[in-house]
């Protein structure tokens, strides 16, 4: 190799390293954006499906809730307040969970829904917790997808039976009832019965642990079809630990057998009882001789057996059963006569129940609205409205004034609206929101002209008007008169124009338009679906005939609608069953795309979104969920609609697209929605970075962007909304800022105002521990940075060192005394925030640490206290205590700086952002000259700041004289008239106190004692300054005495310190013992 060619090399291979490590730092990808945090805004009013309960026996009070898609939940009060406990794992849509009998800090989840709605959620195994769910490890079954029971040995918390049900959509995976005998870490499947049928539910007998119970069910579900039983759903049972199993079937159906639910008599378990789904002979079977032979007892099945079919046994009474239903279901009688339990003011369509075994009145139940507890047998209901685990189908938003207001649909628990965020400090409320439809809750568009407009909808097309001012309903949906039906998917497709506030698009499998808000409609299209399926589709390796246990749905529906922002007559137009069709001339005519880049034949067109900047721009979210793939299809057109391509880039492999949504301002800002969180890109697709910063684990739905406020506003299906707050900055990272050592991002404009207290207190008041509100943002201008790089302290950067060399196998020398003291004396370095008005006059200070990547701080509209600092947090557990603080500042302008200190220096780091400051709200008497109050404010501040200095001097040289007295009487040559110039400096000083604090004594001789010194000038601090008002006479007045008042108890103040002094001095001379504030002198002998 010759010299030049070596030259060569070397300088490549320098350009690749810095090209690489440039890129590494100017990808989004590689930094933290920990400063941008959703906020959930609930609600909890709504709850959703809870599909397990698991009490401790020994503390009722102390419980889990297993949600659908919402996670899992825990109480340790009895349900006055619930936690989140599952959050850090993969999986968020639970099947069971169960604590150990023998010990109830272990506690096993199953992941993945037992249900069999059309969009159940799969799980990714078994899950262990040794603390009570404060941590969990994931013990295998990772293929089962869907476990829906587990049992543990009462003798043996190692031995533990799980039910896997197995993929919904595909054949295979993990299927059976699984055993471990070593806590889980491995697993044997002790009962199969094939690629098609697996197991969702297992008992064991409460006597015998060695008796087990399994119920198999062969199901699967594809497309637009469903089998829901077949000859190999069946019961078996095992007499010896699962080591053998035998089906107990004599006298219940064995042919087309759907679901079936077992349960035991907890006080005689020879008795069972099965509640069989069947084509024929269908009902409730009872066995009094553990499942060897079996009587029908009524022809009762659960409503929908796919989604109920459970049974619960009264703990003291084998007659006594429970079934979960629409309406739950009790019999008194063995199972032979069936009557409501009482739901009144409760939500239906229940999955879970819990009996007390000592008072069986007690009951703790699940439903697709949340959790309800009983005193009384389902007589009266207690609904813990305290858990945000709405599954929200649809979200939009409004341009209400202050504050937007966020539009949901939401399974099983209706349609309604609530605010982005309030001006209350309690923060968004139940009581905030409202209901305007009921039913399954889908797509509300707000007339963006008129507030009080709304187009709400619930499932299958139900379509109304709804009046804000009266709360009435229209019904509007577009009705057949021909004799040819409308179709309308579950979550019809409907949309507002952006043109025409009076024109509205709704989906049918054929294109409705109005204009005239729903008075009117016409039809723009045909069929813009494949059709109706006329075929059942080959399941489970087979045909299966109509007379079987399988069914035919259809997906031939419009599930998407978009219109340009830009051009009216682009319209584009989505199905449920793959197609995606297009017109440029308002609808008149359609087309198909040339290609859709790979779009599986029927795939769901989930969501359109046409482009805000380039009228031949659209996305498209898609997903093939329901033929078991679970790949995201994200998809663009660059030309209208004839070609689509896939964007999906980096999104993992397996995380179906459902939501989607652009930036109106950067067209490379991209937002999707996927099973498993939120993504947002900054290079227009090219790369994809998950972005879940304060969203648990769950699917994101749906997405709008509130444009005025620059929010996103995102629906999750089981842990209800959330709202990222001005999103702006993900506008301004460039690669040009990401190179920077330190930015602040561009200020958005802030609003002034002072929280309310609704609630007679600051916060909630007192609504007790179970009255939901999720907070508001902080108030205040939001500054947000960005950091290039984290501080490495001395003793970090040697580490990092020593572990370089360790790795290569070299010696690592000990660190000299010099090193460790620099590394021990080393202060961390921090930012100082510095805001100033617009003449350039400091207003405020705030200090924050150094760390990497995008961060965020909030300044109040406040100057800095002005009383004595402390470093004791401040107690908020008395409501009636307000924090020190400074006045709010004008309305204006205002420039916001930062510096860094860092090993004694302070750097002025040369970065600055100007914003502006107004007020939220027109208070009802306005503030006649905000300059003659800001004026009022400074004096006041600065005389308060006297006052509270001097008191607080006052009180160090109130806890001297203790000290003083001793000193003296242990100073024997100090001259005797020295106690008595203790007593006196002593006397003075409670006289000042009296006037400056007040004499509590004189209320008890003239009722009332005057106002005191400093509670003059606190009167005006804790009122005017929490409010935006002006300063009345009354406070002026005040002002003025207590300023002329003080003149004179400041000089005895100083006056009474300067005699202490002497004292000291004297003290000193004489030798006595220390006392705080004396230095002592040098003696020299």
């Amino acid at each position: 190799m010759n010299h030049i060619t070596r030259i060569i090399l070397i300088v490549s291979c320098c350009m690749s390293f810095a090209l690489e490590a440039q890129t590494k730092a100017d990808s989004l990808k590689n930094i933290s954006l920990s400063g941008l945090q959703f906020r959930s805004i609930g609600p909890a009013f709504a709850g959703g499906r809870i599909v397990d309960i698991a009490v401790n026996p020994a503390n009722p009070a102390e419980y889990f809730v297993a949600s659908g898609h919402g996670s899992l939940w825990k109480t340790t009060n009895g349900g006055t307040t619930f936690a989140p406990v599952f959050d850090g794992q993969k999986s968020y849509s639970i099947g069971c969970v169960v604590m150990d009998p023998s010990n109830s800090n272990i506690v096993w989840v199953g992941t993945g829904e037992s249900n069999g709605q059309s969009n159940v959620i799969f799980g990714d195994g078994i899950y262990r917790s040794e603390d009570g769910g404060k941590s969990w490890k994931n013990m295998g079954l990772e293929n089962s997808e869907h476990i829906g029971g587990i049992v543990i040995d009462p003798r043996n918390s190692n031995t533990v039976y799980a039910a896997a049900y197995g993929p919904f959509r595909n054949d295979g995976g993990e299927r059976g009832v699984y055993k471990t005998t070593d806590g889980g870490k491995t697993w044997t499947r002790v009962l199969h019965v094939s690629d098609y049928t697996g197991f969702w539910q297992i008992h064991m007998d409460p006597n015998n642990s060695s008796v087990l119970y399994a119920v198999a069910h062969q199901r699967f579900k594809k497309l637009y079809a469903t089998v829901q039983g077949g000859p190999e759903s069946a019961i078996y049972r095992s007499t010896d630990a699962g080591v053998s199993w035998q089906k107990v079937m004599s006298g219940l159906p064995s042919e087309d057998v759907g679901k079936i639910g077992l349960a035991i008599a907890p006080s005689n378990p020879q008795v069972l009882y099965a509640i069989v789904q069947a084509k024929e002979k269908g009902g409730v079977y009872r066995s009094s001789d553990r499942g060897a032979s079996w009587v029908k007892r009524s022809s009762y099945v659960s409503t929908y057996a796919f989604y109920f079919q459970e049974l619960f046994c009264d703990p003291k009474d084998e007659n006594t059963v429970y079934s979960m239903d629409v309406f739950n279901q009790i019999s008194r009688d063995g199972g032979a006569t069936w009557s409501k339990l009482g739901e009144k003011y409760k939500h239906v369509d229940n999955h879970a129940l819990w009996i007390n075994p000592i008072n069986t009145k007690h009951l703790i139940a699940g439903s697709d609205g949340g959790v309800y507890e009983s005193l009384d047998q389902g007589k009266t209901w207690d609904f813990k409205a305290n858990m945000p685990i709405a599954e929200v189908y649809k979200v939009s938003i409004d341009q209400a004034l202050p504050f937007y207001h966020v539009y949901a649909g939401t399974q099983d628990n209706n349609s309604f609206f609530g605010p982005s965020r309030t001006n209350s400090s309690a923060g968004v409320t139940n009581q905030d929101w409202t209901f305007t439809l009921g039913g399954d809750g889908f797509e509300t568009q707000a007339d963006w002209s008129d507030e009080n407009i709304l187009y709400v909808q619930s499932q299958n097309g139900g379509l109304v008007r709804y009046d804000k001012k009266t709360g009435e309903q229209l019904f509007i949906k577009p009705i057949d008169t021909a004799d040819v039906g409308y179709r309308f998917d579950w979550d019809a497709a409907l949309l507002i124009s952006h043109h025409d506030p009076k024109r509205l698009y709704f989906g049918g499998h054929r294109l409705f338009k109005t204009d005239d808000r729903g008075n009117t409609w016409t039809l723009l299209s045909g069929d813009l679906t494949r059709g109706v399926p006329q075929k059942l589709i080959k399941m489970q390796g087979k045909s299966w005939s109509y007379d079987e246990l399988a069914s035919k749905g259809s997906l031939a529906n419009i599930t998407a609608i978009a219109e340009s922002p830009i051009d009216p007559n682009i319209l584009f137009v989505g199905s449920g069953d793959g197609l995606i069709h297009y017109s440029d001339d308002g609808g008149k005519t359609w087309n198909k795309p040339a290609s859709t880049g790979g779009l599986p034949e029927f795939a769901r067109v989930h969501t359109i979104v046409a482009s805000s900047h380039n009228r031949r721009v659209a996305y498209a979210a898609c997903h093939n969920f329901g033929d078991g793939d679970n790949k995201p299809y994200l998809l663009k057109t660059s030309d209208g609609g004839k070609t689509w391509t896939l964007l999906n880039g980096n999104l993992p492999k397996r995380g179906s697209t459902y939501s989607f949504a652009e930036d109106h301002v950067d067209p490379n800002l991209l937002f999707v929605g996927t099973m498993f969180g939120l993504y947002v890109s900054n290079t227009g697709g090219q790369d994809w970075v998950a972005f879940n910063n304060g969203i648990p684990p769950g699917l994101i739905t749906d997405m709008t962007i509130q444009k005025r406020e620059n929010d996103l506003v995102v629906a999750t299906f089981g842990r209800g909304m959330y709202i990222l707050d001005d999103y702006t900055p993900l506008r301004h990272l460039s690669k040009e800022t990401l190179q920077k050592d330190i930015a602040i991002l561009p200020i958005k404009e802030a609003s002034m105002f002072i929280p309310s207290n609704p609630f007679g207190f600051p916060g909630t008041g007192f609504q007790g521990a179970g009255f939901f509100a999720t907070p508001n943002p902080e108030t205040g201008a939001v500054f947000t940075y960005y950091v290039k790089d984290d501080y490495k302290s001395l003793k970090k950067k040697r580490r990092d060192t020593e572990k370089e060399k360790q790795k290569k196998g070299e010696d690592i020398e000990l660190p000299s005394y010099q090193t460790l003291r620099n590394e021990a004396d080393e202060q961390e370095p921090f930012f100082v925030f510095t805001i100033k008005d617009e003449l350039g006059q400091p207003v405020r200070r705030i200090k924050t640490s150094v760390q990497k990547g995008v961060n965020r701080i909030v300044w109040d509209f406040r100057t800095n206290v002005f009383t004595p600092i402390s470093l004791t947090p401040f107690d908020n557990s008395i409501p009636w205590n307000d924090p020190d603080r400074g006045y709010m500042v004008v309305p204006g302008k205002y420039t916001v700086s930062v510096s860094r200190y860092e090993a004694g220096q302070w750097t002025d780091l040369g970065v600055s952002q100007s914003f502006i400051c107004k007020p939220l709200l027109t208070p009802s008497l306005p503030v006649a000259d905000r300059n003659k109050l800001d004026a009022f404010n400074k004096k006041v501040a600065e005389l308060i700041r006297a006052i509270s200095s001097a008191d607080a001097y006052r009180e160090s040289m109130v806890e001297k004289i203790p000290l003083l007295k001793q000193a003296v009487i242990e100073t024997a040559k100090l001259p005797e008239g020295t106690y008595a110039a203790v007593v006196a400096a002593e006397d003075k000083l409670k006289r000042i106190q009296r006037q400056m604090n007040g004499d509590g004594l004189r209320a008890l001789y003239e009722g009332v004692p005057p106002t005191s010194l400093r509670g003059r000038v606190e009167i005006i601090t804790g009122n005017l300054w929490t409010t935006t008002s002006d300063a009345t006479t009354t406070f002026q007045h005040l002002y003025d005495v207590a300023a002329a008042q003080f003149e004179g108890l400041l000089r005895a103040l100083q006056e009474t310190d300067a005699e202490i002094k002497r004292i000291e001095q004297q003290m000193d001379r004489y030798g006595a013992p220390f006392t705080p504030g004396r230095l002592p002198s040098v003696i020299k002998n």
